[in-house]
């Protein structure tokens, strides 16, 4: 049986798999991401990777900070997330996790953002940097809801309706 946590965290893993691909319905806005990425230093694939697994561990942070339940974390608003991204240090988002994940690529994505978060360095100025652009496409997919004040549900309903993968 699932527990809520795992259940928690699977949604969070959700909404950062599928933000880059909803960002990435204006094509040249995955261009400016990958040449901003390369401008850094960072490889693309491992920075797109982090993007998703930052957006993650924002969204984990924020919902069990407001002991929300994942029945509830559809509630949760876009704004939270993206404050959280920038706002919050990044051992902060390490917090509550699960001990163990059901998806190995989490498993491996944690522990570099983990890794990168304690280096400090260089490492440290990256995901600041990421931290920015998570920041952004959440602002990005907000502005484009229909609703006033989005929430990881329209970020899910829009996923649906790109058909994108659970």
């Amino acid at each position: 049986m699932t527990s809520d946590r795992d259940t928690l965290w699977s949604r969070c893993a959700y909404l950062g798999r599928v933000l880059l691909p909803l960002l990435d319905q204006e094509p040249w806005r995955q261009n400016r991401r990958r040449e901003r990425l390369r401008s850094w230093g960072i490889d693309v694939a491992v920075g797109e990777r982090l993007i998703e697994i930052f957006a993650a561990l924002s969204a984990h942070a924020v919902a069990v900070d407001t002991s929300l339940s994942a029945a509830e974390f559809e509630t949760l608003p876009l704004s939270a997330v993206a404050d959280a991204a920038t706002g919050k240090q990044d051992f902060e988002l390490l917090a509550g996790l699960p001990d163990t994940f059901a998806d190995d690529r989490d498993d491996v994505a944690v522990k570099v953002f983990r890794f990168y978060a304690y280096k400090g360095g260089r490492t440290s100025l990256q995901l600041f940097r990421l931290s920015t652009e998570v920041r952004h496409t959440l602002t990005v997919l907000a502005a484009r809801a229909s609703v006033p004040s989005p929430t990881c549900g329209d970020i899910f309903d829009q996923a649906d309706e790109a058909h994108l993968p659970l």
